[in-house]
């Protein structure tokens, strides 16, 4: 059952919280509003403004789980807040820790002051979530996949284009170091695991991935520097930095190149291509 004045009111209430740089849009010099707009809100949630405006009017159909994760993203909400959104609309809210896909306003607000960087929101098996635009011009939209293929490390084995973004003297060291990282994660989570489960995909599908699994190598860690090839501006050398929410197993890397180095020029560069390309 929805209670569409609790849930009206929230909503409200959460979007008057908002302010524009909160979510890394411009404040601009005439504005009156307190807090986001509608408009703002139905843009950042990815619906209608029409849509969002009926919830706030305590009217329309009842919001799907999927609407509600969207609009659990917009606008920022912590885990409890989401939680109380869908038992508001009627649903038991998503799970929680690793598998979960609710990315914490903590690590939100950060990216959303990055733009002019190459960054991504990714989970423990390597699902990009989010990616800033300069991180979709550097490694293209990594959102867009689905099922296994979410994940960097079962698309590194299974999908030969995935290598042709890093150089080639990085691929046996990255192919070592996606085993490691997987074999570490079935043991945490156990055989009943999404990542036990991308395990016995990979197992049936790649011999090269069942070479390095029966390796049993554990505790590889990327490299500091990453050695990337971009299709547009060639030969990359970015360093990773990374920071953890612990509630979600969510990582957020920021990608950035030493000031004046041949690497932080092509940075720039790929800025102006990636603003041409969304134009």
């Amino acid at each position: 059952m929805v209670d569409r004045v609790g849930l009206a009111e929230f909503l409200r209430r959460r979007r008057e919280a908002l302010q524009p740089e909160d979510v890394g849009l411009p404040r601009g010099r005439r504005r009156r509003t307190s807090g986001l707009r509608r408009e703002e809100v139905a843009a950042l949630c990815h619906m209608s403004t029409d849509y969002y405006a009926r919830l706030e009017r305590e009217r329309g159909p009842q919001p799907s789980t999927q609407m509600l994760a969207s609009i659990a993203q917009g606008l920022h909400l912590s885990l409890d807040e989401r939680d109380h959104l869908f038992r508001l609309a009627g649903h038991e809210p998503p799970v929680r820790g690793a598998d979960g896909t609710h990315v914490g306003p903590g690590l939100l607000r950060i990216l959303d002051r990055l733009d002019d960087t190459p960054a991504e929101i990714v989970t423990e098996l390597g699902e990009t979530l989010r990616q800033t635009r300069l991180g979709v011009a550097l490694t293209g939209d990594a959102t867009a996949y689905t099922g296994p293929a979410r994940s960097r490390g079962y698309r590194w084995f299974t999908d030969p284009a995935t290598r042709e973004l890093y150089a080639p003297e990085e691929h046996p060291f990255l192919t070592r170091m996606y085993a490691s990282g997987l074999r570490a994660l079935v043991t945490r989570r156990g055989p009943g695991s999404r990542a036990a489960h991308l395990a016995d995909l990979l197992l049936a599908r790649s011999a090269e991935f069942r070479t390095a699994w029966d390796a049993h190598e554990i505790g590889l860690r990327p490299h500091d520097v990453k050695r990337l090839v971009h299709p547009e501006v060639g030969a990359l050398e970015l360093h990773c930095q990374t920071l953890l929410d612990p509630d979600q197993s969510h990582l957020l890397f920021v990608y950035t190149a030493v000031p004046g180095s041949e690497s932080h020029e092509k940075l720039q560069l790929l800025s102006v291509i990636g603003a041409q390309a969304l134009r």
